[in-house]
């Protein structure tokens, strides 16, 4: 099982500097790039490049299934062994508090600290603008003065009926930028129109004028959050740069909103903060803000590393339905759920997964609700709760002709929808299940959908990185 915070331990290491050629003799020895090894993401599984048939694995009259799988090839990828737990999530909720707080003790209205940002680097040059100083402590309570107390105090708010004091959720806002590279290297999309089209019998119009859509998000006077389309002319790559600002906070209320006539007020109150249930996976979660986190974690990583201007890494992001469906079958065709055979419990009778043995029987499997992480064995890749416990979001947006319209090498269907599109076309891909889905629902061939900023005490999430480099064969590493 994951440890709760992530350390730093991944590490890029620099063997060679790609040195310019000298003394070769005149012959052709290739000029090597700089190279590195990249050690096993923390907590996570190496799934290995392979091919298997995507889609239902046999007809299946009960439950009108019909036979049309898709071979596909997929690259090697790393997966998170378990679901985002609410501890893990709970260290990116923390990190933006405190970016808050940071930026608060800074500022003259508050704290007024210059030392909470580095504004010169160790040349003297001057940082513009200034960057948070995460070596700096916060000022524990007993300790701040009276500015800086205010500032530490201004992220909470005490409830008007029950005067329990609680980080304030409209607060927790994150920044984030992110650059499209599919988008930027679309000929369509060339900066020069010589570039646009290959086809020499056709005269280029140096005058052309490219449209491009380019996500922008600021705060209104009011301090409302616009996040919003544009549409305008091309005009350099900054046009392929997109800002978002989401609110990262999970949706506590959903443990009341999913169930009508339901008792659920206790899950509603602990089930995120509570201790007890650090181990269990975070839900509430939309897909925006699964996405925030692997832009976080991602940056987080980076940061840490410390790496050289230019040098970078796979970024963490949720998988595609393709790897998904992959990883949970264990890369084998012949498999429903992520265990070999259709039968849902083990030789002693156990049940292999969380999900709703029978109607209205949920503990028949051990668990009223969620689970925590690992708690069933893990399948052939050593990955967890692959089937049930929660269902996972994906980065895939649906359709409903799914896998037909995809690549057979890499398959993936991603639509950005911009706010002003209809609100169809904003339905993502959930795959695996939760603990409240019969068996049908569970299996690894089966695909459902849910809204992008929809949040569901059935659905949480885990992360993938590419894998760079060559792996051979299928299986852990």
């Amino acid at each position: 099982m994951k440890k709760i915070i992530y350390l730093a331990i991944t590490a890029i290491v620099c063997v060679s500097c790609g040195k310019p050629m000298q003394g070769v003799g005149g012959e052709l020895v290739g000029a090597s790039a700089s190279s590195w090894s990249e050690p096993n993401p923390y907590g996570m599984v190496l799934i290995k490049r392979g091919s298997f048939e995507m889609g239902p694995a046999d007809k299946d009259s009960l439950w009108g299934i019909h036979q049309d799988p898709k071979a596909i090839s997929i690259d090697g990828f790393w997966m998170d062994e378990t679901e985002i737990t609410n501890a893990e999530y709970r260290q990116f909720l923390y990190w933006v508090r405190d970016s808050i707080t940071r930026e608060r003790l800074y500022d003259q209205a508050y704290g007024g600290n210059d030392l909470f940002k580095i504004e010169e680097d160790k040349e003297g040059n001057p940082i513009d603008p200034p960057i948070l100083d995460w070596k700096r402590p916060i000022p524990s309570e007993r300790r701040a003065n009276e500015e800086e107390l205010a500032a530490i105090n201004s992220v909470y708010y005490i409830h008007p009926i029950t005067k329990e004091k609680k980080l304030d959720p409209e607060q927790m806002n994150y920044h984030y930028e992110w650059f499209d590279y599919t988008e930027a290297a679309l000929r369509k999309n060339q900066i020069k129109p010589e570039k646009r089209n290959r086809n020499t019998d056709i005269p280029v119009d140096p005058n052309a004028v490219v449209m491009v859509s380019k996500d922008t998000a600021y705060y209104a006077e009011d301090g409302r959050i616009i996040n919003e389309t544009i549409t305008r002319p091309l005009s350099s790559l900054f046009d392929f740069l997109h800002t978002r600002i989401i609110n990262i906070y999970p949706d506590e209320t959903c443990w009341v909103n999913d169930f009508n006539n339901a008792y659920n007020e206790p899950y509603m109150k602990n089930y995120f903060n509570h201790p007890g249930y650090n181990d269990y996976p975070v839900v509430g979660v939309s897909w925006e803000q699964a996405t925030a986190f692997c832009v976080w974690r991602t940056d987080f990583l980076m940061k840490s590393l410390n790496l050289k201007d230019g040098r970078v890494i796979e970024p963490y992001r949720l998988p595609t339905e393709a790897e998904f469906e992959y990883a949970a079958r264990g890369g084998k065709t012949e498999n429903k759920y992520p265990w070999q055979g259709d039968l849902l419990t083990g030789q002693k009778g156990c049940f292999l997964g969380n999900f709703k043995p029978e109607r209205g029987n949920y503990l028949k499997d051990g668990h009223l609700i969620t689970s925590r992480v690992a708690s069933f064995s893990p399948n052939e890749f050593g990955l967890y709760d692959m089937a049930g416990n929660v269902s996972e979001w994906t980065s895939s947006a649906f359709l409903e002709s799914g896998p037909e319209i995809m690549s057979d090498m890499n398959p993936e269907y991603r639509y950005n929808a911009a706010k002003e599109d209809p609100y169809a076309m904003k339905k993502k891909v959930v795959r695996g299940g939760s603990w409240k889905d019969v068996a049908k629902f569970i299996r690894s061939d089966t695909r459902t959908f849910e809204y992008q900023n929809e949040q569901r005490s059935y659905i949480g999430f885990r992360c993938v990185r590419t894998q760079v480099g060559f792996s051979k064969g299928k299986g852990k590493n």
